[in-house]
């Protein structure tokens, strides 16, 4: 049975209706769109034409770069756009299309911080047998099967929301199209509606979250037999990643795992994760890794150097 939906778009409130702040979130979301597409280019550009950035590690930090570019597209952009309009107005098709790319890209990232995780335990907990283990090969199937995981779960929740009847209020209390809210709006139960979403996105975050977060427990254990060198190393790797896994999954469960309730910080909470860690995230991988800020140099001076000569 095709559902009702006698509203076929919804009315975005945005971060503010005031004139002044909304030319504020323009300029300000602008910088942060623009330095999160950069740094994460950046990364792409170098770990693509660098030699010395062809272990698993920096294979997976490519494709989660990717999904972090993409991620923060989905809902930024809009902010960005909307900033300038009078009226914030998206079609139901539009919406649909929006969650359906902020929940691929988003578990796509969730899914290769766990490979990420799984790849530093094997490198530190098995040396001799990680290449192997790790080889090209493996990794794009990895891949692949965390891009076909995040499709199933991105598609599972469109699914959810679209066979439901919206034929009432279509005023949005957000930048973008929650879910929380889109269930709210609909013609039904909000309680029961909101379970499988719930249960889908929570359940993803939260067992995503225990699980890297005891994987990183047990590599920091595993690093008592090391020396002194080479636990500074791989410290200094885990800890960027743990950073990355609080960042993006602590504001996550935050947002999904609250049945049918929805907060006014709610707003502020989506922006830390849809657009505040996107940001960060160049920065915490180059920063404190001497391997990528080496390569960096090495290849954008061959550039230049090229360039001018």
């Amino acid at each position: 049975m095709q559902p009702n939906k006698s509203v076929t778009e919804f009315i975005l409130l945005g971060l503010t209706q005031d004139p002044l702040r909304q030319k504020v979130v323009f300029i300000i979301f602008l910088i942060f769109y623009t330095g999160t597409v950069v740094g994460n280019l950046l990364i792409i550009v170098t770990i693509k034409f660098s030699r010395s950035l062809g272990s698993p590690m920096y294979f997976f930090l490519f494709y989660l770069s990717i999904a972090d570019t993409c991620f923060s597209t989905s809902t930024p952009l809009r902010l960005i756009v909307d900033a300038l309009s009078a009226k914030k107005i998206i079609s139901l098709n539009e919406c649909m299309m929006q969650v359906f790319a902020l929940h691929i890209f988003g578990c796509m990232e969730i899914f290769v911080l766990i490979l990420m995780a799984v790849d530093r335990y094997l490198a530190i907990s098995n040396p001799l047998h990680y290449p192997t283990i790790m080889r090209r090969e493996v990794c794009i199937i990895l891949i692949i099967l965390a891009c076909i995981g995040a499709f199933i779960h991105s598609v599972t929740q469109n699914v959810l929301v679209w066979i439901l009847p919206f034929s009432g209020p279509n005023l949005i209390d957000h930048y973008c199209c929650d879910l929380q809210l889109l269930l709210k709006l609909a013609c039904m139960d909000a309680y029961v509606n909101n379970l499988p979403v719930v249960f889908n996105s929570g359940a993803t975050c939260t067992m995503s979250f225990f699980i890297l977060m005891i994987s990183y427990i047990v590599i920091l254990y595993s690093l008592r037999n090391h020396s002194s060198e080479g636990r500074k190393k791989a410290l200094s790797t885990c800890t960027s990643h743990i950073i990355v896994v609080v960042l993006f999954l602590g504001p996550c469960i935050f947002i999904c795992i609250r049945p049918s309730t929805t907060f006014p910080k709610d707003k502020m909470v989506t922006v830390f994760y849809t657009i505040g860690t996107p940001v960060l995230n160049p920065l915490i991988y180059t920063l404190r890794n001497a391997e990528v800020k080496n390569a960096m140099k090495k290849l954008w001076s061959i550039k230049i150097t090229t360039q001018s000569e």
